[in-house]
Parts: C-alpha cells; sequence; structure tokens
C-alpha cells in the first residue's frame, strides 16, 4: 500500500454480534463488501468502534481474513493495532500482515498513559514489525496520550513506512499544524465525525469515519464535495448529517451507532460487554435524531 492510496473515506467498521455474541461473519464480510459498492476507498477493522478491546486474538485475526476475503483486492484492509503491552500489539501486526491487510493504524496502548518517548518507542515497535504502509493514530480524548506534530514528526523520519495520522484531537489547528512540519510527507486523515468539512478545508485528504457504517453513499458525497471546494451543497449535506455526526463524539459511540445501523437495516445493536446497550431514554434521545434524519433524507 503506497501512500498515494492514503486518501477517501475509510469506514472503522462496527463488529457485527449474533444473539450470542459471537462474531457474525456473512454479515461481516456482506457488510465490507457493501460499503465498497457504495465508494468507501479503505476498510479499518479492529478499531476503536470496532470494540476491539473485547475481541482474542483469534477472532481478531479471523476478522481481518473475513475482511480481505470481502474487499478482494478492491480497497486496501486496514488493520487497528492496540493491546495492553507493546508485544501483544506487535503480535496482532505480524498476524494483520499473514492475514493479507494492506496497512496498519497503530494506536497507543490500552490502560497505560506513557509520555512520549515511550509513546514514540511503543509506535515504532510496531512499524518495525513488518513492511506493511502504517497510519499514526493520535487521540488524546480517548487515551490519555497526545502525538504532538513535532513527535509525529520525529516519527516520521525514522520510519519509512509511516504514511499517514488519524488526527482525532477535535482541534482543527492540529491539521494545518501537522502540515506545517511535514507538509506532504504523511497523509492527514480526520478521526472525528462532526469536524471532516473542517478538517478537509485545513488539508486532510482521509476520513476514518464512522456515521459510514450506516450512511456510506452519504459520506462519500460529503467527502467529495468538501475536496472539490463546494461550499453550498457540502453545507446542505453537513446540515442534514451532523446531528447524526454527532454522535461519534462521546462515551458511547460505538452503542449509538450501531443504533443507527439497526434502525436502517445495517446490523444490529448488540454489543459486548462491559458495553451494554443504551438505556430507555438514552435510546428514546437517539431515535428521536436518527428518525429525524431519515425523515428528510430525501433531501439528498
Amino acid at each position: 500500500m503506497k501512500q498515494q492510496a492514503w486518501q477517501g473515506v475509510f469506514p472503522a467498521i462496527t463488529t457485527p454480534f449474533r444473539g450470542n455474541l459471537a462474531v457474525d461473519f456473512p454479515f461481516l464480510r456482506e457488510h465490507v463488501s457493501w460499503l465498497i459498492d457504495r465508494g468507501c476507498a479503505g476498510i479499518v477493522a479492529l478499531g476503536s468502534l470496532g470494540e476491539a478491546a473485547t475481541l482474542s486474538l483469534d477472532e481478531k485475526l479471523a476478522i481481518l481474513e473475513g475482511c480481505h476475503e470481502a474487499a478482494g483486492g478492491r480497497v486496501p484492509v486496514v488493520a487497528g493495532i492496540a493491546g495492553l503491552s507493546t508485544s501483544e500489539a506487535v503480535a496482532l501486526a505480524r498476524g494483520a500482515e499473514k492475514a493479507g491487510c494492506e496497512g496498519l493504524m497503530v494506536l497507543p496502548p490500552y490502560v497505560y498513559r506513557g509520555d512520549a518517548r515511550e509513546m514514540e518507542a511503543h509506535a515504532a515497535a510496531i512499524m518495525e514489525a513488518t513492511p506493511l504502509s502504517c497510519m499514526l493514530y493520535n487521540n488524546p480524548v480517548a487515551y490519555g496520550t497526545d502525538y504532538l506534530p513535532m513527535q509525529i514528526a520525529k516519527l516520521a523520519a525514522k520510519h519509512r513506512n509511516l504514511h499517514a495520522v488519524k488526527e482525532s484531537s477535535g482541534d482543527i489547528r492540529r491539521v494545518t499544524a501537522i502540515r506545517e512540519v511535514l507538509a506532504d510527507r504523511l497523509a492527514i486523515f480526520v478521526g472525528v465525525d462532526d469536524v471532516i468539512v473542517e478538517g478537509v478545508a485545513a488539508g486532510a485528504v482521509g476520513w476514518v469515519a464512522g456515521l459510514v457504517n450506516a450512511f456510506p453513499a452519504e459520506s462519500v458525497l460529503l467527502f467529495d464535495l468538501a475536496r472539490r471546494g463546494d461550499a453550498e451543497e457540502t453545507h446542505r449535506i453537513y446540515d442534514w448529517f451532523l446531528p447524526l455526526l454527532r454522535f461519534d463524539t462521546g462515551p458511547k459511540f460505538v452503542q449509538l451507532i450501531k443504533l443507527v445501523q439497526q434502525e436502517v437495516g445495517r446490523g444490529s445493536e448488540r454489543v459486548r460487554p462491559p458495553r451494554l446497550p443504551l438505556s430507555s431514554d438514552e435510546r428514546d434521545a437517539a431515535f428521536e435524531v436518527i428518525r429525524a434524519a431519515v425523515r428528510s433524507r430525501a433531501v439528498l
């Protein structure tokens, strides 16, 4: 996977579960193919939205193999790489390569919030484990560690297979700051749904998206309009989509996005503990937003 392939809408796919909470592999493969058929440029599995922390290593590798099979070479499959330890993450990265993945999304470790030296060493070990093209994932809100632009530049100078960064701080100034120190050395992806238009305006070339799991055509349309600079059409779609895109930013984003999928007939709201389905009050509030969006979808 070359750096030029790091652009466009890459769904961070949810992990579908059956009633017994086993992974629903037939739906997984069908879902991946459905997303690609609607214009998505890549598939990201095993991210935070994919509930990776609740999956066994065998399940993770089977999911990656299923995604690779469903993609059929049409778009790259990117594996989210995270673990409690660096050795666990390195093992998953090597397994992802064997499963046929074309890229890795390198996450901070679970639980431990290291300093800059430790986080750089963790990311470096993963990137050195395989020759696969890598995206560094910066999400200080969720993981408590923050890869600053100069740290990202340091990693990019040392690791030629680092080709992209997923910027999820929510601060659009980070996009311009990364571009200031790295120019076009890395492809910058927006990782928070409700700042996608602002991120593209600042220079991002890709979107690791969440609500795309339910609305892929609308997500691709919004992204393409934003990149073309069609302000009027961009904001017409964005105004419709924003109430849903904000579901991506809270602590129960997995439950909310899966509920949207269920409501539009593209999956189930089932999640693995410690997550639980939304409470009745939370569901009622979410349904109000979802159903309003579905009713007004025709404006697109």
